[in-house]
């Protein structure tokens, strides 16, 4: 008998272990908290995406946004607060300061709203890149449609919501015709777009009942901070000049193998980081490569300099300057003149230290100890004991014209005969007067004259 109630015992004590740990564990809640502190771009998007993934994974029982922005991008907003919505964790946000234009939307698609003391939401109209100007009917015409939808979602009054961005809306008692709505705390509280102001963070946990709770911070991963850093302007200025330096150098060194591959590499690390966050799209890489195409024509094909070098170069800095900014094929409205003035100054101004670089260098490459180990960089005379064929000495001081373009090799036609020819460097298109200064090596040394 008393071996059965020991029995008994120890299995309740066994079901009663496990239960207790389950009950400890379903008591502490995780919130998850991320930070909207910027203008709403494609950088913004992808971060978000992430941050909601993170919170997925880590079980998170709820998703609090720290909000204070200005707004930004109406597809990006549009693109948060659709994952917002579907999500099936609990969202809430803290409208820190402002929440403002795309700002409002994002806030609006969150389940519970709380705003600190002076703080605004509202305000809604979209406006031009250059922050004045009101942006055409058919944006605002989407925006009205996004922010109905989206109170109405969350048992907001979708007509408020709506009169954020229309000013010609009247709503008794809130707002008159000619202003778009801007509510304060109270305000917004009175109107049921905010549930109630706090402080902090921590007031708002309370107030949703959270009694034991951990808070996770989306903290940027390794890979994020490595894209981080490349889309830096002063990083991409920098593998500009190398992606240009580079095709320049394989150009004069053709069989070399070094210059082209570091201009790559440079090219994988400029676009990659910019096409992850959404800025760069596949037509401006497309247009990048259309011109260095173009170029390679031009300087290998095409005899002479003009439209096909001129739109290899045109479409070389076009792919580089779109890729930084997030235009829509051509369309700056919604992009910040401060931006495209970045990324205008970064290209250009890199490109001008690359040509300068190019010609401050280029005599000098021969000369360096790295450069001799993978080119020939010396003369081998044949004094020396070379025995490398020559010319005659009788075609030393001949004239004749190139036969194709020297680029810095070629062949050149001298008195009907066709030789292989290099000039001292430059290129020579074809048909050009030139004459020998040299007869050694497997080509003839020229220099065009007249």
């Amino acid at each position: 008998m008393k071996s059965t109630l020991y029995l008994f015992i120890i299995l309740l004590t066994l079901i009663a272990l496990p239960t207790k740990a389950f009950q400890d564990s379903i008591g502490t809640k995780k919130v998850y908290i991320l930070e909207i502190k910027d203008n709403i771009d494609p950088r913004m998007n992808r971060k978000v995406k992430l941050a909601l993934e993170d919170a997925q994974e880590k079980m998170a029982d709820y998703i609090l946004i720290h909000m204070d922005t200005y707004g930004g991008a109406v597809n990006d907003a549009d693109d948060i607060r659709t994952m917002l919505l579907e999500s099936k964790t609990p969202t809430m946000v803290f409208i820190d300061k402002d929440a403002a234009s795309a700002g409002a939307l994002i806030s609006i698609a969150c389940d519970s709203i709380y705003m600190a003391p002076g703080a605004s939401i509202g305000a809604a109209t979209v406006v031009m890149g250059a922050g004045g100007d009101a942006a055409p009917d058919k944006y605002q015409s989407y925006m009205r449609s996004m922010m109905r939808s989206t109170a109405e979602a969350n048992g907001r009054d979708p007509k408020i919501a709506e009169a954020m961005v229309d000013e010609k809306l009247e709503i008794e008692g809130i707002t008159a015709a000619g202003s778009v709505i801007t509510f304060s705390v109270s305000e917004a509280i009175q109107n049921g777009f905010c549930e109630a102001k706090v402080e902090t963070i921590e007031d708002i946990i309370e107030r949703q009942g959270i009694d034991e709770y951990e808070t996770i911070y989306y903290e940027v991963n390794t890979v994020e901070q490595i894209i981080a850093f490349f889309l830096n302007p002063a990083v991409s200025g920098f593998l500009i000049l190398i992606i240009i330096g580079g095709i320049y150098f394989e150009i004069q060194t053709p069989g070399v193998g070094f210059p082209i591959a570091a201009a790559i590499v440079a090219v994988i690390l400029y676009f990659i980081p910019y096409y992850l966050t959404g800025l760069a799209d596949n037509w401006e890489i497309i247009v990048f490569f259309l011109g260095l195409v173009l170029l390679a024509l031009e300087l290998f094909v095409i005899p002479g300099f003009g439209v096909a070098g001129v739109l290899g170069i045109a479409g070389i800095l076009t792919g580089l300057t779109l890729g930084m900014i997030p235009n829509d094929f051509f369309d700056f409205t919604f992009v910040a003149s401060a931006e495209l003035f970045v990324a205008l100054v970064t290209v250009v101004f890199a490109s001008l230290i690359a040509v300068a670089g190019i010609f401050a260098l280029a005599p000098k490459v021969n000369q360096w100890k790295a450069f001799s180990k993978i080119a020939l960089a010396d003369t081998q005379n044949k004094q020396d004991g070379y025995t490398s064929y020559w010319y005659s000495q009788e075609l030393l001081n001949k004239e004749g014209v190139t036969h194709t373009r020297l680029m810095p090799s070629g062949k050149i036609l001298i008195d009907d005969e066709v030789y292989d020819a290099h000039s001292r460097g430059e290129f020579i298109d074809k048909g050009e007067k030139i004459k020998i200064i040299s007869t050694e090596g497997t080509s003839l040394k020229v220099k065009r004259i007249g």
